[in-house]
């Protein structure tokens, strides 16, 4: 896994988003999940272990990006005022409704941002849960 992946991601996420025909801001969404991804190369990277992404479309155009990774401690958003590091959690936390991480029983964590839903969907607009892996994980 390198930093090379997470353009992979921003395509395979935008693609599957717009397959959806999902309401929200997909840009918005292409980046947070770009900027999990990386967070996740960049500081949980282990040798035999892999990287998974998965979206959950919710009701009402909401939707959940979860990115899995092996440690077991979530990164701080500690931003030096001229520091380059920790604004991508910074970002994520304002684009989303919500930001959290739980621990995984095998290995690892699950980093979890949820999109709100739209509080006035479409009449058209199909709703209902689409989840489950919707990438291999990503390779090492």
């Amino acid at each position: 896994m390198t930093l090379r992946s997470v353009r992979l991601v921003r395509l395979h996420v935008r693609r599957r988003l717009t397959m959806w025909q999902w309401a929200g801001d997909i840009d918005d969404a292409v980046l947070v999940a770009s900027e999990l991804v990386a967070n996740a190369v960049r500081h949980a990277r282990a040798v035999g272990h892999e990287l998974w992404l998965r979206l959950a479309e919710l009701e009402h155009d909401g939707l959940v990006v979860d990115v899995s990774d092996p440690l077991r401690v979530f990164p701080e958003a500690d931003v030096e005022p001229d520091g380059e590091g920790g604004r991508g959690l910074l970002v994520v936390r304002h684009l989303t409704a919500e930001l959290d991480w739980f621990l995984r029983a095998d290995v690892g964590k699950t980093v979890r941002a949820r999109f709100a839903p739209n509080p006035h969907p479409h009449p058209h607009a199909r709703g209902g849960a689409a989840g489950g892996p919707v990438t291999p994980p990503l390779p090492s």
